[in-house]
């Protein structure tokens, strides 16, 4: 393997004094958020988990769309190869909380080395992966670099970068050509995408399936559906989903304006991060709005129903006909939509840059429908007044989920092959 350029070699340097303030940085937030400090340390690559024996391969998302858009990827591999090993590493406690339910009993979770050469030295020692797998726009250097020289081949899957990313790495020169010539095998999303990354020196580029709406839609939960429908008790709803700090105030503020004209409404809130519960409830109280919380249990639902669990958003999808999904009125990016296409009508904000592409093919489809915060009120006093189109929307966007090709099976040969040819 020819030598990374001097940037490279900088950055690197850079990484690894900045990494005691790295690590007290993640571990801070991590703690804010109930990890435990054992869990904590594998983000300085101190395992928590026996490695078991036999080959392994590492797939590596930020959070929980992307963690959960290779859940295909891993039944497939699990029925065809139970051989094969799987460990999943992730950045945030939520997609540590939600993996722990969905990913199946023997897939192993740790969260992710920070990207210095010391945390990743200490996870390579344990857990010797034969392959890993990258997901969307996760391109560190040194964790592509300490695989590259341990011979392991590196795969990014469902390659997501924005046209300004793809500027900034174009403008990198050697360096971003020799950190994009290390991967063994390139998924993007779109042509455009693949013909950017093979102009930045990717040797093997193609464009795949949708893994994210391939994807299994989140689980439903009947029974806890059931109870908070019956406390409902026939009075109309609506669901904000994965709402961020700054987007609650505006959320609030067209409920009010539609209680006005729909006086039992009742609004889901389904905060990204349940910790900010506290403050949410108090935005809710300002504006004369009463509030029951679901971690509190189901006695009586008030004008907005607090939703500060964790791995309940199958049930609420499946509950409101209609959904605002949220993390699109500041710039976070949006979420992943495929997600809510499991029966209700989705409303989105116009900050959905990082699947720009999903939000673009639903709204053609007539499953989903860009609003601003200014219009949000009237949108959904549209769709309670016409329940009908609500379902349509509905229908539309599961089409469209069920109409993406899904080309796991031929993923799951490539990434068993390149791990393979490593083992030999």
């Amino acid at each position: 393997m020819a030598p990374p350029p001097l940037l490279l070699r900088v950055y690197a340097g850079l990484a690894d004094l900045a990494a005691p303030l790295l690590y007290s940085r993640v571990a801070k937030r991590l703690a804010g958020q109930s990890v435990s400090s054992a869990r904590i340390a594998e983000r300085r690559g101190s395992a928590t988990r026996l490695r078991p024996d036999g080959p392994l391969i590492w797939f590596h998302g930020a959070s929980v769309g992307e963690t959960l858009s290779i859940l295909p990827l891993v039944q497939v591999l699990r029925a065809e190869r139970p051989d094969i090993h799987i460990l999943v590493t992730s950045v945030t406690a939520t997609s540590a909380e939600i993996l722990a339910k969905r990913l199946p009993k023997d897939v192993i979770h740790q969260f992710a080395p920070i990207d210095t050469r010391a945390a990743l030295r200490r996870f390579h020692t344990h857990w010797s992966p034969d392959l890993l797998v990258l997901v969307e726009s996760e391109i560190w250097p040194q964790t592509i670099r300490s695989c590259r020289e341990r011979d392991v081949p590196v795969v990014l899957l469902n390659a997501r970068l924005s046209a300004k990313s793809l500027d900034n790495w174009r403008k990198l020169g050697s360096a971003s050509r020799w950190l994009f010539s290390q991967f063994s095998l390139i998924i993007a999303q779109t042509a455009e995408t693949a013909a950017k990354l093979e102009a930045l020196g990717a040797p093997r580029v193609r464009v795949g399936a949708n893994l994210k709406a391939a994807a299994p839609p989140p689980p439903d939960d009947p029974v806890a559906r059931r109870s908070l429908t019956d406390a409902l008790n026939g009075r109309p709803v609506w669901l904000a989903a994965s709402t961020h700090e700054g987007e609650e105030a505006a959320i609030l503020d067209a409920h009010v304006t539609l209680r006005a004209k729909h006086a039992d409404l009742c609004l889901i809130l389904a905060p990204r991060h349940p910790n900010r519960a506290s403050d949410i409830m108090q935005l809710a109280r300002d504006r004369g709005l009463t509030v029951s919380r679901r971690s509190a249990g189901v006695a009586g639902v008030g004008a907005v129903y607090l939703a500060d669990t964790i791995g309940d958003m199958g049930l609420l999808y499946r509950l409101s006909p209609i959904t605002l999904l949220a993390g699109s009125f500041v710039p976070v990016g949006g979420h992943n939509p495929w997600e809510a296409a499991c029966g209700t009508a989705i409303l989105h904000g116009p900050l959905v840059a990082n699947s720009q592409a999903d939000y673009d093919r639903l709204d053609a489809a007539g499953g989903s429908i860009a609003v601003t915060a200014d219009d949000l009120s009237v949108k959904v006093s549209h769709l309670l007044g016409s329940p009908d189109t609500a379902r349509k929307m509905a229908t539309a966007a599961e089409d469209c989920k069920a109409a993406q090709s899904d080309g796991t099976a031929d993923l799951v040969d490539d990434l068993v092959a390149l791990m393979e040819r490593r083992t030999r």
